[in-house]
């Protein structure tokens, strides 16, 4: 796990650039050499996706309480799980299922069928998910926070081995694997019955799947390159089984919530960019033709087809089942079969529309919304839930909080860490740069324009899926930090000391908060120290 495998040693040497043959073999310069064990690849992140998982799955049916807007999700991957789609539930369905009463369904007749549709307004995956849990685990607390607490987990997994293939360093992956696993918000999420856990780790996914695709091109090219005759375009590279595969993880992000197209498209234009460059990198004279005609017909397929018909998939409650919203199944099976798939059809997009349209229009106000411009600095999380007690503690007043909020130590140390990014890539256009810079951006600008031109209420933990790239922005500056192997030995140690006093601080600050994070029993004058700005976490 040492960090003499860590290949930051080409950032600042000319001799080595990828648009230079000059220091390197060409395989060595598109595809750097993974240092360390191959063992300990895998034992090093494993070791910490478990540490993350402990966490997350000590007394996870505690609150035993419906937290936040579990009141909508825990029931509806229930009903996906009984029913095939949403269906309504009566007025008291929440102290009913923590009674431990499964009996929470409007009854309906043969001709009322249509009224027992709930008009929801994220699709399904998500909730099919959470009803998995359901399944397994009956539907209790911990049932309906089972597939959170597992995906969460393996975010950390995910996350750590990508953060070690960008940097060609265990350690530093461990390092990112660790951070992500000492977040607040993270762990907050992935305690709770909500979407954005699911799309967060998808969304992950299809990064990961990217950048193994951006290896294993490079290996291809430059296998042509060592045993072909140079041509002006380069080779065609097949379909991708990486890119494919990060196509299905996109589409599945989009299946959660529809905010994943925006990483799609982010992602669909990184991935033909990286393949502008590995082609120019390995002497391709028509670098850019060759790409748009020999990687972009794959590329729609594996970042346009695939995403699509994944995304559909995810429908197939609705569209197998009568009683989906909207689904007006009596006149399409009243057809024949074109007329049937037809009608299906128009029923869905007319149903797309309408949530479109809600989600357009939806500004209503709630006491923890914020502004996009706020998550960064954590200026307003989110109380998921709160109870206070009196003598319960050994003082008269107590409290109980689950609050969202991310690690103050990490997310302020994001800020800084993604600034330097944007020198590094303008001074470098290093790729680990601009892939994290723009896969934040793609989970933050376009929340921008619903907060100026529809005033549109938003909370802290859409952000969610920003954390795993503000997580590799630290770690890229850990590496710069440490510096290359050829730096001297002063030099890595008093930078390996840098970066380790950053992770004590991030675990300090993490345990300081977790009584707040998952609904410990405090006083409350301990509970109100842990208001970092006071009212606004209030």
């Amino acid at each position: 796990m040492a960090v003499t495998s860590f290949a930051y040693s080409t950032f600042n040497d000319p001799k080595v650039n990828e648009s230079s043959p000059r220091g390197r073999s060409v395989r060595d310069r598109l595809v750097p050499p993974m240092g360390g064990s191959v063992l300990w690849g895998w034992i090093g992140p494993l070791l910490v996706a478990i540490f993350g998982a402990i966490l997350r799955f000590a007394n996870l049916g505690y609150p035993k309480a419906i937290v936040f807007d579990e009141t909508y999700y825990a029931k509806d991957g229930f009903s996906l799980i009984t029913w095939g789609v949403e269906r309504v539930t009566i007025k008291d369905a929440d102290k009913l299922l923590i009674a431990g009463n499964t009996n929470i369904w409007q009854q309906c007749t043969q001709e009322t069928l249509d009224k027992c549709a709930s008009y929801v307004v994220h699709p399904p995956l998500g909730k099919w998910m959470i009803g998995i849990g359901e399944w397994l685990f009956g539907m209790t607390p911990f049932g309906w926070r089972f597939a959170a607490a597992l995906i969460g987990s393996l975010s950390i997994l995910v996350l750590a081995r990508v953060a070690r293939r960008m940097t060609r360093s265990t350690l530093l992956g461990c390092f990112a694997g660790l951070l992500l696993a000492l977040d607040g918000l993270h762990f907050v999420l992935s305690r709770t019955a909500l979407l954005d856990i699911f799309l967060m780790f998808w969304v992950l996914a299809g990064f990961a799947c990217l950048v193994v695709d951006r290896d294993r091109t490079r290996e291809r090219l430059v296998d042509w390159y060592e045993t072909s005759p140079m041509s002006p375009r380069g080779p065609w590279l097949g379909l991708r089984p990486w890119r494919i595969a990060a196509g299905v993880c996109l589409g599945l992000a989009m299946g959660v919530k529809w905010s994943g197209i925006f990483f799609l498209a982010a992602f669909a234009v990184m991935s033909l960019m990286w393949d502008f460059g590995a082609r120019r990198a390995v002497g391709v004279r028509n670098a850019y033709l060759g790409a748009f005609t020999r990687d972009l017909p794959s590329g729609l397929v594996g970042m346009a087809v695939v995403p699509f018909v994944t995304y559909m998939a995810t429908w197939t409650g609705w569209f197998a089942t009568a009683t989906g919203y909207g689904r007006n199944w009596d006149r399409a099976t009243s057809a024949n079969l074109p007329y049937f798939v037809f009608d299906s059809m128009r029923s869905w997009i007319s149903y797309q529309w309408q949530v479109f349209s809600f989600h357009n229009g939806l500004e209503t106000s709630h006491p923890y919304m914020s502004d996009p411009w706020q998550w960064p600095l954590l200026l307003r999380p989110v109380a998921f839930y709160y109870e206070g007690k009196q003598n319960a503690c050994g003082v008269k007043d107590c409290s109980e909080a689950v609050l969202g909020v991310g690690t103050p130590v990490i997310w302020f140390g994001a800020i800084a860490a993604l600034i330097a990014l944007v020198a590094w890539y303008v001074a470098s256009r290093d790729w680990r740069a601009g892939a994290v810079l723009l896969a934040y951006a793609a989970g933050w600008l376009p929340w921008f324009y619903w907060a100026i031109a529809d005033n549109r209420t938003m909370f802290l933990f859409y952000a969610i899926p920003m954390v795993p790239f503000m997580v590799l922005a630290i770690t890229l500056c850990a590496g710069l930090i440490i510096g290359p192997a050829t730096a001297t030995q002063n030099r890595r140690t008093v930078g390996a000391a840098v970066v380790g006093a950053f992770s004590l601080l991030a675990l300090i600050n993490f345990w300081w908060l977790h009584p707040i994070l998952s609904a410990d029993l405090i006083p409350y004058t301990e509970w109100k120290a842990r208001m970092l700005f006071d009212k606004r976490w209030i």
